[in-house]
């Protein structure tokens, strides 16, 4: 169900940018634990690294999904009539490979789903002893991570007003944090494929023990990229 996705301009004039609620000092400071991630994230020592990646990328899949629910209502496929992240445009990719444009609740709702098919699979995400991981789970996992880094960035894009207005933008800025310097931790995420949110991750992850890696070299192009509109 998941299909290589591809990038071009599609000649139309950039629209004007607005203003990103999201990157205000006010609110970027807003976390609900000053833990420091980066540790966090790292391999513990006598762990599998393939029962690690699970473990986290489960939760991560489980708390996305949750502060997703939070702004769900507003939402709808007259608000979000594409999956859109600034000025991109990501379309979703049938068992066929066929390219499917849709709303942004249908795109999250083949994200989630298909996610919560494989996690739930013993044969891929195996729970009982003995039992060995495919060895296509690696590659599974970046999949999985490249499309819930896709409804976290929508959030931020699109529903950042709103959850303000329910007052967790904390949570969600401490969600997005983890995730990203887990994703970095591992190379699950190809840094390009972030690159449109580079202006937010410096931001949050300076402080949280996070290098430049990935950022640093992204973010001097990530205005460049998004002076049209892409589709992938």
């Amino acid at each position: 169900f998941f299909r290589k996705s591809k990038g071009k301009p599609n000649g139309k004039k950039p629209a004007p940018e607005e203003k990103k609620l999201y990157l205000e000092p006010e609110y970027t400071k807003s976390r609900i634990t000053d833990f420091e991630f980066k540790e966090l994230v790292m391999l513990p020592r006598e762990i599998d690294l393939n029962e690690w990646l699970a473990s986290n990328t489960t939760t991560f899949f489980h708390h996305i999904n949750l502060q997703y629910s939070t702004i769900s209502e507003f939402c709808t496929g007259e608000s979000c009539q594409t999956m859109a992240v600034c000025n991109t445009q990501y379309y979703w990719y049938d068992e066929r490979g066929k390219k499917i444009k849709c709303t942004a609740p249908q795109y999250v709702d083949f994200v989630m789903s298909s996610v919560q098919k494989l996690v739930t699979d013993e044969d891929v995400f195996p729970t009982k002893y003995g039992k060995e991981f495919p060895n296509s789970f690696e590659s599974l996992v970046k999949k999985i991570c490249k499309y819930l880094f896709h409804v976290l960035a929508h959030i931020y894009s699109s529903h950042f007003k709103e959850t303000l207005a329910l007052e967790l933008h904390g949570h969600l800025n401490t969600l997005y944090t983890h995730f990203i310097l887990f994703i970095r931790e591992f190379n699950l995420v190809d840094p390009k494929e972030t690159t449109i949110m580079d202006d937010l991750t410096e931001v949050l992850c300076s402080s949280s023990g996070s290098s430049s890696n990935g950022s640093g070299n992204g973010s001097g192009n990530s205005a460049g990229a998004q002076n049209h509109v892409k589709e992938r």
